[in-house]
């Protein structure tokens, strides 16, 4: 009888990760039926959404993310008069932040292009994960704001790391946690996701709360607007060569 015990648990113990495994593709296969299916989801080419991110009191800034495949991104939005892009290329993140007193094209840190190359990524980190070389673990279930949620920790190949909260119900995300390492410093970024609406078949999030966990800064995204397949030349995202310096003017010599 100890026998057959013992043999039951050597079993267990080679098939525990074979059966999470399945438990998590199941519930990422669910994620993706509740956002659309993934044949609806690869016919979408690109992805254009029109927003406005509320930043502070009386501080908005309306702004366009412009998505297409295979991964490329860009960003525009607008601050106090003055707009600012972050793009992928597909290889390399740019910017250009002229309230931070940059107004040329330069390249990002790559750092810094975590999250716009991150969102280079049209159906997100769980859809191919295996191909696209993350991993994802499935926690267990948590309650968010009293909703049964499968927390799913995802190690994206760059090596941040995201935490997946899916709800149990209706399999859409629900939060996210990044945590990414930005000059060193290592931060946690919150984000509530709701307000589904679904778009061409596709469920897609029109509201997103994001800050820095443990803080009480909050970011509230507000979409406005979600256009599939749009017309996008790829030389949008390319970064532009820098605007050329003026001369300095010609004075003529002093006289004698």
């Amino acid at each position: 009888m100890i026998r057959k015990v013992c043999m039951s648990m050597i079993v267990l113990a080679v098939l525990a990760p074979c059966l999470l495994a399945q438990s998590v593709d199941e519930i990422i296969a669910k994620n993706v039926q509740a956002r659309g299916g993934a044949d609806k989801l690869k016919r979408v080419k690109s992805i254009k959404s029109t927003a406005t991110m509320s930043m502070g009191p009386g501080i908005e800034a309306p702004g366009v993310l412009i998505q297409k495949r295979p991964a490329l991104a860009r960003l525009e939005f607008t601050v106090q008069g003055l707009t600012a892009v972050q793009a992928y290329d597909g290889k390399n993140g740019w910017q250009i932040m002229p309230f931070m007193g940059k107004k040329d094209p330069e390249l990002m840190s790559a750092d810094e292009a975590k999250e716009i190359e991150e969102n280079a990524d049209l159906d997100g980190p769980l859809v191919d994960y295996k191909s696209k070389g993350h991993q994802v673990e499935l926690q267990g279930k948590e309650k968010i704001e009293g909703t049964d949620a499968y927390k799913l920790k995802v190690t994206l190949k760059n090596g941040d790391v995201q935490t997946i909260y899916i709800d149990s119900d209706s399999f859409l995300d629900i939060k996210e946690v990044t945590k990414r390492t930005v000059r060193g410093t290592e931060q946690e970024i919150e984000s509530a996701i709701g307000d589904y609406k679904p778009v061409d078949g596709i469920m897609f999030p029109f509201a997103v709360e994001s800050g820095i966990k443990g803080t009480d800064q909050k970011q509230k995204l507000t979409i406005t607007k979600v256009e599939l397949n749009v017309p996008a030349d790829d030389s949008l995202f390319k970064m532009p060569a820098a605007a050329p310096k003026a001369d300095a003017p010609k004075t003529d010599p002093p006289k004698n």
